[in-house]
């Protein structure tokens, strides 16, 4: 097992090995900045929690997430390790993994300036298919067993997100019938805070994973070695991305908050607390499988099953539609721009 003094030692000593571990930890911060906000969004506008305070407590649970589903469940980074094949070159392979990230970090915060939140998770994915596909010329390079699991993803965060969303806020809604609302905003108001808490540790435990694969793929190019297998992941890299995805969470992403937890849905207190739980059981069961989800693609379909259940018409499909065609365009726009850079960068390196 790698130690953190041979790793500080090699990225010392190789500078591709540096440009690659700088890239995945600012693709890991700006999936704190831009996706966690997510999780406190539904928190943050119905007031339970000040802005900045709900910052700093989903900053400390995604650190968690990514600490401790690591330590119990790493299927998720195995999942994405294996995804692609960027040939026997590893210098070749880790210049395509560059530009796979490269592509992420572009795509994410472009899409954050206008308040879109976007999805890492298919922004990697569609990253390192563009890469592998430079380096093979062609589909040789891509695991589709594995690959599929992103197809399974991505129809369950939203099938079961929506479902799953629809289902608790009804029961909610049956159960507090005759309770006073006065009564019931007392109790929901903590409920939506540890509701949020666990949405923020469920976005740690999917979302760090990913990008700890990616991190540890990057290690084991520059050891030689074309895959992860039969490496065993460091404590000491679980706690360096994890501190750097609380990090990023702390950032903010204000504009975010605000599209999902308002823009999309005018939410009660009863709502975002069905939506939080949802969204984090949703994550859990995902990561449990190993299936690399969307945690964005989860929280904003259990917020829209969350308000198809007074009526359809309280969605706000005009912001749904934003977020859809940004979602849609991920996979070929980062997948694009990672395919040019990972020829480029060939050419050059």
């Amino acid at each position: 097992m790698l130690s953190f003094s041979e790793f500080f030692a090699e990225v010392i000593s190789n500078p591709i090995l540096m440009i690659t571990v700088a890239l995945t930890l600012g693709v890991i911060f700006v999936n704190g900045w831009t996706d966690a906000p997510n999780a406190i969004a539904t928190c943050v506008t119905t007031r339970c929690m000040r802005a900045k305070s709900a910052i700093i407590m989903s900053a400390i649970f995604n650190f968690a997430g990514v600490l401790v589903m690591t330590r119990i469940n790493s299927s998720v980074a195995s999942t994405i390790s294996n995804m692609v094949d960027f040939g026997g070159d590893t210098n070749t392979a880790l210049i395509a993994l560059c530009a796979a990230l490269f592509s992420i970090v572009v795509y994410s915060v472009g899409a954050s300036q206008f308040g879109i939140p976007t999805s890492e998770s298919h922004s990697l994915i569609a990253g390192l298919t563009g890469a592998a596909l430079a380096t093979n010329n062609g589909f040789q390079g891509i695991n589709f067993n594995e690959w599929v699991k992103v197809l399974y993803g991505l129809v369950l965060s939203l099938a079961l997100g929506f479902f799953m969303g629809w289902a608790i806020c009804r029961v909610i809604m049956i159960l507090f019938t005759a309770v006073d609302r006065r009564k019931a905003n007392d109790f929901f108001k903590p409920a939506q805070i540890f509701g949020a808490a666990f949405m923020s540790f469920m976005h740690g435990a999917q979302d760090g994973q990913k990008f700890i694969g990616v991190l540890f793929l990057g290690l084991a190019f520059c050891n030689g070695q074309s895959s992860v297998q039969g490496m065993t992941i460091p404590v000491w890299l679980m706690i360096l991305c994890s501190i750097v995805m609380g990090l990023g969470t702390s950032v903010g992403g204000e504009k975010i908050i605000k599209s999902v937890g308002m823009d999309m849905v005018k939410l009660e207190k009863y709502q975002g607390f069905s939506a939080d739980l949802a969204g984090a059981i949703c994550l859990l069961l995902s990561s449990v499988f190993g299936i690399p989800v969307s945690t964005t693609h989860t929280k904003t379909s259990a917020i829209m099953g969350v308000g198809a259940v007074k009526r359809i018409s309280a969605i706000n499909f005009g912001v749904v539609k934003d977020m859809m065609l940004t979602w849609i365009f991920t996979f070929p726009g980062c997948g694009l721009i990672s395919y040019i850079m990972a020829k480029i960068f060939m050419i050059l390196f």
